[in-house]
């Protein structure tokens, strides 16, 4: 299969690393101009510069902006007036007891993982549904549907996420414009190593040791039986994103190691 996604503009949000960098990577590959997205603009410039070395046809640019706030994506739609495909990949995580989690904290996780997704959404469909041709992704995750003990404001936040992309599916029925969700199992990003090793209190262990010892106690269920990697997370995205997936809508696509038993 040939993914050619030459002369669509992409939008990538939380993409100066881990899973949606590697995203943003295999959609230049594939040729869309894509254009990364962080809070920070030495971080963007610093991805971009990275991306650009890429044998891809696609162009690479960035924009600063926190799609954590009204604002932020404001800013962010005001330079980037237009999208073919929008990944609402954004997204933050803590581990913290659920009696313990104050309002600030579930206010501040449901603002960056899911509303920044919705405001986007918001500014970008109806473009697509004019132009009738779209992509819209939101990066959920197995904890949607695994609700982690540890972290149940994130688990909450995730499945909300399920929904929201199923309703504004059903919402621009038949308009040639495709609204789903990709439910990435435990990845190793940046911030997932940072966390292991701090569950792990071994900082000078082996990653792969560490990830599999996770796996083993928290997600016993993972066929994979490992971390997987941000590139195979991305590479169903880039597919999801693609002309060929055009009779893929309102899903919850999987690529979590088998960690979800379950066989819808």
């Amino acid at each position: 299969m040939q993914i050619d996604l030459t002369g669509k503009t992409a939008l990538v949000t939380g993409s100066t690393a881990g899973i949606g960098k590697a995203i943003a990577a295999g959609l230049v590959i594939a040729g869309a101009d894509v254009v990364l997205n962080g809070r920070r603009q030495e971080t963007v410039d610093r991805a971009v510069g990275s991306l650009r070395e890429l044998d891809g046809a696609g162009q690479v640019s960035g924009i600063a902006a926190d799609v954590a706030s009204a604002e932020g994506c404001a800013r962010l739609v005001a330079a980037l007036a237009d999208v073919d495909v929008l990944v609402n990949n954004a997204g933050i995580f803590e581990a913290k007891p659920v009696f313990e989690i104050p309002d600030d904290d579930w206010l501040r996780l449901f603002q960056t993982n899911v509303l920044s997704g919705i405001r986007l959404a918001r500014a970008y469909v109806p473009g697509m549904v004019d132009r009738g041709w779209g992509r819209v992704v939101f990066i959920s995750s197995e904890s949607a549907l695994h609700i982690p003990t540890e972290m149940v404001h994130y688990g909450a936040t995730k499945t909300a996420q399920l929904a929201v992309a199923r309703g504004m599916a059903e919402t621009v029925a038949g308009s040639g414009v495709t609204i789903n969700s990709v439910l990435p199992g435990p990845t190793l990003t940046e911030g997932v190593e940072v966390f292991l090793r701090g569950l792990a209190g071994e900082p000078d262990a082996s990653m792969d040791d560490v990830g599999r010892q996770f796996i083993a106690r928290e997600r016993p269920t993972s066929v994979i039986q490992r971390l997987a990697s941000p590139e195979e997370v991305a590479n169903l995205v880039v597919y999801t994103a693609s002309p060929q997936a055009s009779a893929t809508t309102g899903a919850a696509l999987r690529v979590d190691g088998g960690v979800v038993r379950a066989i819808p």
